[in-house]
């Protein structure tokens, strides 16, 4: 499995509501709150020969109120 982060911004006032879609589908390993530019950070997790953008694209954008997204792809931990 390789994970990964996505940043996400939501439209005004719905980040709660957008965090629980998100904990709801069950495809985030976490969802945290966030400060600054962007409402919240999810770390997703996917098969080692699944493409990220697709499952992005697939399981993330389409969820009501998010109106924009920054990928964070990770390489290695330490």
């Amino acid at each position: 499995m390789k994970p990964f982060f996505v940043l996400i911004k939501c439209r005004l006032g719905k980040a709660y509501e957008v965090a629980g879609e998100i904990a709801d589908a069950e495809i985030a390993s976490e969802i945290y709150s966030t400060a600054g530019d962007y409402d919240l950070l999810a770390k997703f997790y996917v098969e080692d020969d699944a493409d990220i953008g697709h499952f992005v694209n697939e399981k993330v954008h389409c969820i009501d109120n998010i109106q924009d997204t920054k990928t964070i792809i990770t390489f290695k931990a330490f």
